[in-house]
């Protein structure tokens, strides 16, 4: 039996192009003799669709489109669609009205539906605001192999692999116990580095212990905050990996289940990235490409100041739209130095882009002359300093929505979780391209760039980075060291350690303290930032559920989470 892989793109709510492209994808796996063509999770009307959920009108559109797509898609090839299907027992039950489903369909028929069984609810996930779990043990059989269908958390409750039990069932258990000859796995799984050694690990302890191949289909693409960098993958009864797609572009791969040993077989393989930097280049390039393109924007702008976090954002720009659709604006004030005028003007000639320089002093000017009323007899101090911000973020946004751009936030990971940053300034934007990389990874990355040649101008990358806003300003006469802050904002936010745990590994109590004060008092300003491309496991996104208004004793900040 010859199944197809096809990883998608999909839009949220382009129910009609998503349609269209499991259409072409059905055409072509059929004239190549495919007998069953795998789609990702929800690929009818993509990943996560969220609160358009809570539209009736939505979901019968997806309904209706479902049927007439099986009326398009050739009567020979059996097609396997991610989709939401409705809970008719919904309100007899007390449950939730949807289900998130996966439909079998073949010659101008739905002949069966299969119904996610563990819904996360956990970073990104909120499952079951929206939809039901499913109760059946989901598998057919075509050409006599007995297929399991699972749908993306199906497949991650393992207990032997993460040493714990997040749900009471196990689907992949149950399936085996119906004898299933091949295990698939429909995804939408999103990206933080490294994960997909993280997925291929597990998928191939779960061949280990069941001795049944496996096909993990993934979504690929950017939708929102969330970038989905596909990796669809097969491993085969020895635990070998048979077949990987390429990562973070749409891809249609074939692959064999020969029945005389019940076992996949293909030579389809994409190396795994094994740089980090280049991964998550690789990612955030997508991310911008497709946030750009799906929210209907050409060309994005952004500010250009000489420091490291606006080269790197103007770089990404570059490789995701095309140095023609990117416009950078130079905005020098009194406090800027003259060589950081030098390697922004150095770094567009690099880059190729359009630019502006744009002079803040006059502006600064007018608002002195406007608050002097109000701030004469005062110190020049952090009001003052925000000003020249804020001043920039305007004139971002003015020609922004003067000429219809995007305009990228250039701030770091680091900043944003210290509030190294101004609201309504240089947090202005409609996306925040690096604001789940510390800094110290910004670094990395620019440095990785710059292997073959020198695209953004070394002075920038050795120079002590500076907000430029006070005469010799460094980022160290307030915060500390880089590589110390960023290994506190690991422990605490990421890996909730306890004051005392950070202590351990050698880090200043005063420093640490002062760090976890930062974080929690800055929660007003990240609520108000623009979304976030996620790269970690815990951004500051739609997976962070931080309150605003909350007093929390750092000094009662003892324990570390045991879960």
């Amino acid at each position: 039996m010859k199944i197809a892989i096809a990883q998608l793109n999909p839009t949220i709510g382009d129910i009609e192009n998503n349609a269209k492209k499991i259409k072409k994808q059905a055409i072509l796996a059929n004239k190549e003799g495919a007998n069953l063509l795998l789609t990702p999770e929800l690929s009818i009307c993509g990943y996560p669709p969220r609160d358009l959920l809570l539209n009736h009108s939505f979901i019968h559109a997806i309904e209706t489109k479902l049927q007439r797509l099986a009326l398009e898609i050739p009567p020979e090839i059996y097609v396997l669609i991610g989709t939401i299907t409705f809970n008719s027992l919904a309100q007899k039950e007390g449950k939730k009205p949807l289900y998130n489903s996966v439909v079998l369909i073949n010659n101008g028929k739905i002949k069966q539906t299969y119904n996610k069984r563990l819904l996360p609810t956990y970073d990104v996930f909120e499952e079951d605001r929206y939809f039901s779990a499913g109760n059946e043990v989901n598998y057919f059989t075509l050409n006599d192999v007995k297929i399991g269908v699972t749908i993306c958390e199906d497949l991650w409750n393992d207990e032997q692999f993460w040493g714990k039990k997040s749900y009471g069932i196990n689907p992949i258990q149950e399936l085996v116990n119906e004898n299933i000859d091949l295990i698939i796995n429909l995804s939408a799984s999103p990206y933080i580095v490294g994960k997909q050694k993280v997925r291929e690990a597990m998928l191939k302890h779960l061949v280990t212990k069941y001795k049944k191949p496996i096909i993990y289909v993934n979504q690929v693409g950017g939708n929102d905050d969330l970038i989905f960098d596909g990796f669809s993958c097969a491993i085969n009864k020895k635990e070998e990996i048979i077949t990987r797609c390429q990562p973070y572009q749409e891809d249609l791969a074939y692959l064999n289940f020969e029945t005389n040993n019940h076992d996949l077989t293909s030579n389809y393989i994409h190396n795994l990235i094994t740089s980090e930097e280049k991964e998550i280049y690789q990612a955030l390039v997508l991310g911008v490409k497709d946030y750009a393109q799906k929210c209907g924007f050409s060309q994005a702008i952004l500010g250009l100041s000489g420091g490291i976090d606006s080269a790197l954002v103007a770089t990404i720009a570059v490789s995701a739209l095309g140095k023609d659709n990117v416009f950078a604006v130079l905005m020098p004030s009194p406090y800027s130095s003259q060589h950081s005028v030098i390697d922004a003007e150095k770094l567009v000639n690099n880059l190729g882009i359009k630019s502006e320089k744009i002079s803040i002093q006059e502006a600064m000017n007018s608002f002195d002359l406007l608050l002097n009323p109000l701030f004469k007899n005062t110190d020049f101090g952090i009001a003052e300093e925000n000003l020249q911000s804020r001043i920039r973020g305007t004139l971002l946004m003015a020609i922004a929505n003067k000429f219809g751009h995007l305009l990228l936030s250039t701030g770091n990971k680091s900043e944003m979780a210290v509030g190294y940053c101004t609201l309504y300034g240089d947090m202005n934007g409609g996306l925040a391209v690096i604001g789940d990389v510390p800094k110290t990874k910004v670094f990395n990355i620019c440095k990785w760039i710059n292997r073959k040649e020198e695209i953004i101008p070394n002075n920038i990358i050795i120079k002590p980075p500076s907000a430029e806003l006070k005469p010799n300003q460094k980022d160290e006469d307030s915060l500390p060291p880089y590589h110390i802050l960023d290994d506190i904002l690991e422990r605490y936010i990421t890996q909730h350690q306890s004051i005392h745990d950070i202590e351990k590994v050698g880090h200043n109590l005063e420093t640490i303290k002062k760090v976890i004060k930062l974080v929690n008092r800055t929660e007003f300003k990240r609520k108000q930032a623009p979304p976030v491309l996620k790269i970690t496991d815990r951004a500051f996104g739609t997976g962070w559920k931080m309150p605003i208004a909350y007093r929390l004793n750092i000094e009662n900040n003892l324990y570390s989470n045991p879960i």
